[in-house]
């Protein structure tokens, strides 16, 4: 091995050693179905500064684009997910999109299911907090997957539509 390729891969293991060193406070959440769906999967949160980065699979929807959200109570235990609440909005905002300024705290945007009917999550968002001393935290939320895509605007709710996927996140 060269000089510079030692060096290269000596900054390479110091770059993704540090890059590492930022990530807080983890939790996760398996989705089971709800409303007669089959919709189910798992996601993984990660706490990075002020942002928490959400990753995951989520199977058994129709393709094209479906609701993501936070909702403000962790209870799945109905077969519609209804007693799981509103979208968590400890600040009272204006429903949105995952990265709009004006949304809930809950608000996550859209998962893109394939023809296979199954989606990657990969979303990072700001307003959230893995902590269970914040206002902002989501640890003992649900995570809800609806049945329509979330048009990011229709207050409260986007028109997101029956709630088919509920899982309560836990750290």
């Amino acid at each position: 091995m060269t000089k510079a390729a030692v060096i290269v891969a000596g900054s390479a293991l110091l770059f993704v050693g540090c890059a590492g060193m930022d990530a807080g406070p983890t939790a996760t959440a398996r989705l089971d179905p709800r409303s007669g769906s089959k919709v189910s999967g798992q996601l993984k949160f990660v706490e990075v500064g002020e942002k928490v980065h959400i990753t995951g699979l989520v199977t058994g929807h129709t393709p094209g684009p479906k609701g993501i959200h936070i909702h403000e109570k962790g209870d799945c235990s109905d077969d519609k997910a209804i007693v799981s609440g509103g979208h968590f909005n400890p600040h009272g905002g204006k429903h949105g999109g995952a990265t709009t300024r004006e949304r809930h705290a809950g608000d996550l945007g859209n998962l893109h299911f394939g023809a296979d009917g199954t989606a990657k999550v990969d979303i990072t968002v700001e307003g959230i907090s893995l902590s269970r001393d914040k206002a902002n935290g989501v640890i003992g939320r649900a995570v809800v997957v609806h049945a329509q895509a979330d048009d990011l605007m229709s207050d409260p709710t986007g028109n997101a539509g029956a709630r088919v996927a509920c899982g309560i996140i836990g750290g």
